[in-house]
């Protein structure tokens, strides 16, 4: 089985890689840590750059489980990607970080957390950041 992670270089990123690792570790499944954005727009906040990107596989191998760290830059949104991932491999759970958002945030900008929550169709573990 399979266990994804929804993946931004923010703290609730970082959470909810943490929290992958160390429920990856105690089921013994394998980790992918999924890093997506739409349209192909680097400049987009939840882009893990190349410095980001070699930080999360340091800590993946650092970790000793079997992990991988994907990145889709396309035209698909982050939740389509995860969707489409859990749809198609053996995913026993999602994990998502949360951070706290003001409900008109919420309103106009939606939620990538709560889409994937919704959408796919396997538990889904959301985190929050220690901050």
């Amino acid at each position: 089985m399979t266990i994804i992670v929804a993946y931004a270089p923010r703290a609730e990123g970082r959470a909810a890689l943490d929290k992958g690792i160390e429920i990856a570790k105690r089921r013994n499944e394998h980790l992918m840590v999924v890093n997506a954005i739409s349209g192909g727009n680097q400049d987009d906040p939840s882009f893990a750059d190349t410095g980001d990107a070699e930080a999360v596989e340091k800590q993946l191998a650092r970790a000793g489980i079997s992990a991988e760290f994907k990145q889709f830059v396309r035209g698909k949104s982050a939740v389509s990607e995860i969707v489409e991932l859990a749809e198609s491999t053996d995913v026993s759970l999602v994990i998502v970080g949360l951070r706290k958002r003001s409900a008109v945030g919420k309103l106009i900008l939606g939620s990538v957390s709560r889409d994937i929550l919704l959408s796919v169709p396997c538990p889904v573990l959301a985190v929050k950041a220690s901050q």
